[in-house]
């Protein structure tokens, strides 16, 4: 269940309440980045999450409004997990996030990639990125 009372009314502590654990924003940046949409998609991510926190984080995110999870219409066992319109506005956080690990910590070139080719697009890119994540996630055309 959503938490309904919180530490403060601070705007930081309460993003942070949502989203300001690791696995959370991973989980997020899967989504966004690399178009993971499974479970299984998600447990084979790089920093190798365990599936009971995988199961915690997907169903915190769907409760706070985030992600939803519905039936994958091409496998009757699988569910898929799409951004809500209120996931996709993370992305300029997201993407401020990977542009400060860019100039300030020991990045892999290849990961860093698709950072650094959002801030060469100019100040247009992060719409269009956000446009793309809404036509996939929430059949916007």
């Amino acid at each position: 269940m959503m938490q309904t009372s919180f530490r403060s009314g601070c705007p930081i502590n309460l993003g942070l309440e949502v989203f300001g654990d690791k696995w959370t924003l991973l989980i997020i940046r899967d989504m966004m980045f690399a178009g993971k949409r499974h479970f299984r998609e998600f447990l084979a991510s790089d920093e190798a999450i365990s599936s009971n926190i995988l199961s915690d984080r997907l169903a915190m995110l769907v409760e706070a409004g985030i992600v939803t999870r519905a039936g994958d219409p091409s496998h009757k066992l699988k569910a898929i997990y799409s951004l809500t319109a209120k996931g996709i506005d993370l992305l300029p956080i997201i993407a401020q996030i990977s542009r400060w690990s860019r100039s300030y910590m020991p990045v892999d070139p290849v990961l860093a990639a698709t950072g650094e080719a959002r801030d060469k697009g100019g100040p247009g890119a992060i719409d269009a990125q956000m446009a793309e994540l809404r036509r996939v996630h929430l059949g916007e055309s």
